[in-house]
């Protein structure tokens, strides 16, 4: 049996359709009996994609013969796992055949031609990432909005800047009150991040993905430069983190917030804690917090992360393997003394009543 494979990742005026593709690929095809295979909305950088999956089950049980495509790149971008596959073809002794390209697989000059054509469509491929990822970075150096829902405290309005659509923060009157709260708990009353998660739990405040809160959401909102009405001082403590800033010095007169992105430094890093490399830029919105008192909370949570955290995975193999059946959190193992306990997440941001070792 004939496999026909088609894939689109995007439905663009540009780009050709998965009913398209099929239709050049049936002029490969007479009389034998077939077998469509479709995956839309799924990119050829990799290979997980149902239908394909699929298609190279029915290969390997021997069903398919011969897999047609459009075009090499519906098959796959990726000059690894492209070889991969055509090595797979060639194991159960799969014909394979691009429509458009014209390649015989069974001879060396054909397979030769093959590996060509892929080595540039990965080029091509990769050169459309970077192009996507620097006008990400230019998008950012000039204060455009980067993407994503609205930090707590903030809603997102259209806005128009510099000539270009886009989108800025605007005050949420009622939750920038409780920004404002929480920048005060943690710094003038000296409250715990867990012991303000408790207080917000309690009267059954939500962040703005509807979730409840945690220390780890509100160590990333009190480190978030999105909501200081940056003055200079802010910019000489961003600028001692490593962060890259796109605005001058003379632009930071304490009053719009900044904007972070960059990549990570490391997948157990928070996103504003090491700003090495990332780049700031000064923000179209208005802040909520004063400078002296957003540094003040710097400082704390500079020297807070120094303290060891004793419930992390050492003590237990089942850490970071259940959760708890009440509120669905994942639980830490501390160990005191000779008693090892199971302590869920929830219960200590104050929001589980029932989960407790």
């Amino acid at each position: 049996m004939i496999a026909i494979y088609a894939r689109q990742s995007v439905d663009k005026k540009d780009s050709i359709s998965i009913e398209s593709q099929i239709g050049f690929c049936m002029k490969e095809i007479s009389s034998e009996k077939y077998k469509i295979y479709s995956d839309k909305g799924y990119s050829g950088s990799n290979i997980n994609r149902p239908a394909f999956e699929e298609m190279i089950r029915d290969i390997k049980i021997g069903i398919i013969e011969k897999v047609v495509v459009y075009k090499l790149d519906r098959i796959s971008r990726s000059l690894l796992d492209f070889a991969q596959i055509i090595e797979c073809f060639n194991k159960y002794k799969v014909e394979f055949i691009s429509q458009t390209e014209k390649f015989d697989t069974t001879t060396s000059m054909g397979r030769a031609m093959l590996s060509i054509v892929m080595v540039f469509a990965q080029l091509e491929r990769e050169t459309i990432q970077q192009r996507v990822k620097d006008n990400y970075y230019q998008r950012g150096k000039v204060g455009l909005y980067l993407g994503g829902i609205a930090p707590f405290g903030f809603n997102k309005v259209q806005t128009y800047l510099n000539g270009k659509k886009t989108y800025m923060f605007e005050r949420d009157e009622e939750k920038s009150e409780i920004v404002g709260q929480i920048y005060s708990m943690y710094a003038e009353e000296s409250k715990s991040l867990g012991g303000i998660a408790r207080f917000l739990n309690s009267r059954k405040l939500k962040t703005n993905k509807g979730h409840n809160w945690t220390a780890t959401a509100l160590g990333r909102l009190i480190r978030n430069p999105v909501y200081v009405k940056a003055n200079a001082d802010v910019y000489l403590y961003l600028k001692s983190k490593g962060a890259v800033i796109n605005n001058d010095i003379s632009d930071f007169i304490g009053e719009n917030g900044c904007y972070v992105y960059g990549e990570r430094q490391s997948i157990t890093t928070s996103k504003f804690t090491d700003l090495t490399n990332n780049f700031v830029t000064i923000a179209p919105h208005k802040g909520i917090i004063s400078p002296e008192l957003w540094l003040k909370c710097q400082y704390i949570a500079d020297e807070n992360k120094h303290l060891k955290n004793s419930g992390r995975g050492k003590n237990s193999w089942l850490s970071g393997l259940i959760k708890c059946g009440y509120c669905g959190y994942a639980v830490t193992v501390v160990k005191s003394r000779e008693f090892i306990y199971v302590n869920c997440g929830g219960r200590k941001s104050g929001f589980c009543m029932e989960g407790k070792g």
